[in-house]
């Protein structure tokens, strides 16, 4: 059957509201190349009123753009819906029910895997009254404005990933809200190396590919320069200009393309809730310019 339903661009530099579409319902094959269309067009999309959706119909609907990551903080997943982790500031019990510390710095989800993810779709189920927006920047665009002996620097480098690197960073900030990671958890997760610059593999334009999140150094160069370097284009990138600020309304689905984007959670004050679930779709090895 097919939706009757509004995409509408945000006036930022990124981002489409999508209005009228209740993805508890089926979906057919013309108006999900629609949506998926968009997504490589303009990198965000909200789906507003998602009060329906279940967990499984969260699932069902990420699944259709390709498999799903296990986070590896097994600690966190919904229970009986592995795909899901649940991002949460809540604590019970004295523990904390999901993770609490989840992306206050820009970064681009699952960018320390092989197969980074392609997107991740993130449902309000908890939302404070005041503070939990979400940043966004466009990556495509941040590559676009730097100057071309800049991008002429950049274009063939490339630089290393690691997720455990940043768990380190969390747990010394967090101490007992971040779980550590056992040997085999560490062992799914080895550090990897991407080129700074990736070529979108729908849309063909190109991004930034660095995050100060994950990415550790960049292979090549001596390490003090490697630091300044990563520095001057975690600046850049993350520049007010490039940015849109979503502020979360009950049962947002917000759907991002980690190929072109970075994002940061604000936060909100402790004492009031905020849960959301996350699945995260599966992506292809990043390509660089030279290939």
């Amino acid at each position: 059957m097919s939706a009757s339903f509004e995409i509408r661009d945000l006036p930022e530099i990124l981002g489409a509201e999508i209005l009228n579409l209740d993805l508890s319902q089926p979906l057919d094959d013309a108006d999900f190349a629609r949506i998926r269309r968009r997504l490589a067009d303009r990198a965000v999309l909200v789906f507003r009123d998602q009060e329906a959706l279940t967990p499984d119909q969260h699932i069902a609907f990420s699944r259709r753009f390709g498999p799903l990551e296990i986070h590896v903080q097994h600690h966190f997943h919904l229970a009986g819906h592995p795909e899901i982790l649940i991002v949460s500031n809540v604590i019970e019990d004295g523990k904390p029910i999901g993770l609490v510390d989840a992306g206050k710095y820009w970064h681009s989800d699952l960018s320390y895997m092989a197969l980074p993810s392609l997107g991740s779709l993130l449902h309000s189920k908890e939302w404070p009254a005041e503070g939990g927006d979400t940043l966004f920047v466009n990556m495509v665009a941040a590559y676009e404005a730097l100057p071309d002996d800049l991008k002429a620097k950049i274009d063939g480098l490339s630089a290393e990933h690691s997720y455990l690197a940043r768990n380190l960073k969390q747990q010394k900030l967090n101490g007992e809200l971040r779980p550590g990671l056992t040997a085999e958890q560490a062992a799914r997760v080895p550090p990897v190396v991407h080129p700074i610059v990736r070529v979108h593999p729908e849309s063909g334009k190109r991004a930034l590919f660095v995050s100060e999140g994950f990415t550790t150094h960049i292979l090549g160069l001596p390490e003090e320069e490697s630091d300044a370097l990563l520095a001057q284009l975690y600046a850049h990138s993350t520049a007010p200009q490039f940015q849109y600020r979503h502020k979360w309304q009950p049962n947002d689905m917000v759907f991002w393309d980690n190929r072109q984007t970075l994002h940061l959670a604000t936060g909100c004050p402790p004492d009031l809730r905020r849960t959301l679930y996350r699945t995260t779709i599966q992506g292809d090895a990043p390509r660089g310019i030279a290939a």
